[in-house]
């Protein structure tokens, strides 16, 4: 089992119609959380303030997922099925062609963070 040592090395072997994505959302939670640390949990990459994980992304088969703690999802599920975008506990899915809006990434990493105290 091979592990992602950085996010550069996982947006690299990512499926390539979804590079452009995973970019743009590590971007955007960069800004969100600009003191956070930047990090590799669970072979994901993510984002974590005071060793607590707040946002965290990754690419699969068929989409890509944005991952916070379930106090920003259930906060902002209405504007998540605005977007037309799936939701679980703890998570948003999104694709190249229905992609998360950057305005939605940005406050769902902040709610996070503040779910996390941090």
């Amino acid at each position: 089992m091979t592990t992602t040592p950085d996010h550069d090395a996982y947006i690299a072997a990512a499926p390539e119609p979804f590079q452009p994505a995973l970019r743009r959302v590590r971007a955007i939670l960069a800004r969100a959380l600009p003191d956070a640390e930047e990090i590799v949990a669970y072979d994901m990459p993510g984002f974590s303030i005071g060793g607590s994980v707040v946002a965290s992304y990754a690419a699969f088969s068929k989409q890509c997922g944005l991952y916070v703690l379930a106090g920003a999802i259930s906060g902002h599920a209405g504007e998540i099925a605005a977007a037309g975008l799936k939701a679980t506990k703890t998570g948003v899915t999104f694709s190249p062609r229905k992609p998360i809006p950057d305005d939605l990434v940005e406050r769902l990493a902040q709610a996070s963070r503040a779910d996390a105290g941090a």
